[in-house]
Formats: structure tokens, C-alpha cells, sequence
């Protein structure tokens, strides 16, 4: 039986330290203390379910908010009939205004499918790439954000890859518009509202008349080419941010919660079943959003652990990260 500091520092070792089990095994081992990682493993699994309703409780908050970041990326499944491992998905969605909410959702594929059943009947505003996964979404009423990071970045390769005059100078318009939101950063919505309208709207402009001109000059097939079309196919949605102080300008939040999950996987080389990666996203979402609100996740994890038991479903919320107060 591990006492929860010791369930603590296993799940915290491997989702967030990134130490696969039996790396922790041989680190128990040099202390004298013998662990396999079979035991590890099942507690991992028991923590996991014990943790769902609070992750049913985190994931209900995030879909009261009325802005969301929404990415995905791979992961690898053990496909045991096949004899290697298959892709799956890791669904990532942060909340984009009130307190920070990051929940993991594992998914079989990459489908759309998988983003309407998690949003469910929530309509807000929802920052996303050009995946047409969440076009269906879109189409039933949530409004479409789009990233000027995203946007930016195909000017940036196009300029290391070739030093383009064209898409350097890209680079400083969008960066015009990003010292304008750092001018903003400590308003209120409507103050960063009106700040966006006096300044970042002209500028927007003058970028996509400067775009619209400059296109019939570039080759047709060059990465300039690509960067531009890109983003004035996605100017529409790229300059919603203007419409309310509370929209982001970029999906920057949520691609930081998924870094780690880029270095964790190659040392977790693969989730051992779809049962076994819907356990793991529900606990590094809690531990995502722990990070996000600035709680020492070991301390946050230990408490809960010991308090879960006792807790009474109506009282559940007081445990979530962005809630929660160290007992006693």
C-alpha cells in the first residue's frame, strides 16, 4: 500500500520529472527500497480512477468558460494483435480566460469527432490552427479564433529557410502587433479593447493590403507564397481578437501545456492501452493546471490524495488546483 507522498512522487516522477517506471524502480532499488514496476504501475492505474471525478469536475469548469484554446498531438499505443505500437491522440484544451484550466483527452485518432463530443453543446470561442477537425464545430455556432504565433511561424521558417526580404519584413508587422498586446497586458478587457482598436487595427490594415499587393510579385508555389496564402485565408479569423478584450492573440497557452507532453512521450515510449492513456491525460491535467495556477504539484497531489476519501461530492471543487488551500 503507498501512502499518498509516495503516490505522489511516483505519478509526479513520470508526468511531470518525464521518469518512465522502470528508471523509478532502479532509483527505489539504490535506496534499499524494492519496487517493481508492476506494483508501480497498478498504483499509477488506481490513482488514475480515484482522480476521474475530479477531472469530470476540472473539465465541467473549463466548458463554463467562454474562451477556449483547443490543439492536439500524437502519442504512441501499444497495438499488442500487431506486435508494435499504433497512433493515438492527446486532445489539449486550456481555458482562455478566468483562471487556467488545461484538460487532456485521449483519442484513437485525430478525428473532429472527438473535439465535438468533448465540447458537447458549448458555444464560445474557440482559438485553434487550420485543422479542419474543428470545422464541424464551427459550423454549429462557436466562433473560430485563429493564431497569429501560428501565422507568424511559416514567415520565420520561410525566412531561415531562404532569407526572403518579403518575409522578414512580414515578421516585424506581426511583431508591431505583439508590442501592442505587451502595452495591453495589464488592462481590463474593455480598456484592452479600445487599446486594440485605436492601435493594432490600423496596423492590421495596412498588413493585408500590404499582403494583397505583395502576393502577384511571389511565385506561386514558394514557401513566401504558402505563408501569405495562409494567412490571408485565415485573416477572417486571425483579427477576431479585435472584437473583445478577452479573446487571446495566439494559441501560445496551450502549446505550452503540450511541450512537456512532446519530451515526456519519449521517455514513456507509449501508453499500454487506450484504457491506460485516459488514466494519464486525467492526471497530467490536473498536473498541467496545478502548474498553470502555481501550485507545487507534489504538495497539491499528496493533500488531495489524503483528502479525496473523506471528500463529499458537493465539496469536490475546493480540490481542484485553481481552488484548492493546503489542509489545515
Amino acid at each position: 500500500m503507498g501512502a499518498p507522498g509516495l503516490l505522489a512522487q511516483v505519478l509526479i516522477g513520470k508526468y511531470v520529472d518525464h521518469l518512465p517506471l522502470y528508471r523509478q524502480e532502479a532509483i527505489f532499488a539504490r535506496s534499499g527500497v524494492e519496487l517493481s514496476r508492476t506494483t508501480l504501475a497498478e498504483w499509477i492505474g488506481a490513482c488514475g480512477v480515484a482522480l476521474a471525478p475530479l477531472v469530470a469536475a476540472l473539465r465541467a469548469e473549463l466548458l463554463m468558460q467562454a474562451i477556449v484554446h483547443a490543439d492536439e498531438t500524437p502519442v504512441a499505443q501499444l497495438d499488442p494483435g500487431a506486435g508494435k505500437t499504433k497512433r493515438a491522440y492527446l486532445f489539449a484544451y486550456r481555458t482562455g480566460s478566468g483562471p487556467p484550466i488545461v484538460v487532456f483527452d485521449y483519442c484513437d485518432s485525430r478525428s473532429g469527432k472527438h473535439a465535438s463530443q468533448f465540447l458537447g453543446r458549448w458555444r464560445g470561442a474557440l482559438m485553434v490552427d487550420d485543422y479542419g477537425g474543428y470545422k464541424h464545430l464551427l459550423a454549429q455556432g462557436v466562433t473560430e479564433l485563429a493564431c497569429w504565433a501560428h501565422a507568424r511561424r511559416k514567415f520565420v521558417e520561410q525566412y531561415k529557410a531562404s532569407g526572403s526580404a518579403i518575409a522578414h519584413e512580414a515578421i516585424g508587422k506581426i511583431a508591431a502587433l505583439y508590442r501592442i498586446e505587451a502595452q495591453a497586458s495589464d488592462m481590463d478587457a474593455p480598456a484592452r479593447h479600445a487599446h486594440r482598436q485605436q492601435h493594432a487595427a490600423p496596423l492590421l490594415g495596412e498588413l493585408k493590403a500590404w499582403l494583397e499587393t505583395t502576393r502577384p510579385s511571389v511565385a506561386g508555389h514558394s514557401g513566401t507564397a504558402n505563408a501569405i496564402d495562409y494567412t490571408l485565408r485565415r485573416w477572417p479569423a486571425l483579427v477576431r481578437y479585435l472584437d473583445d478584450g478577452r479573446y487571446p492573440i495566439d494559441n501560445n497557452p496551450i502549446e505550452n501545456a503540450i511541450r512537456p507532453i512532446a519530451l515526456g512521450r519519449k521517455n514513456w515510449l507509449f501508453a499500454g492501452s487506450h484504457t491506460a492513456g485516459q488514466r494519464a491525460a486525467a492526471i497530467m491535467s490536473l498536473l498541467a493546471t496545478a502548474k498553470a495556477n502555481g501550485r507545487d504539484p507534489h504538495a497539491w497531489l499528496r493533500d488531495v490524495l489524503t483528502r479525496l476519501p473523506t471528500t463529499k461530492d458537493r465539496d469536490l471543487r475546493t480540490l481542484l488546483p485553481q481552488c484548492w488551500n493546503p489542509a489545515g
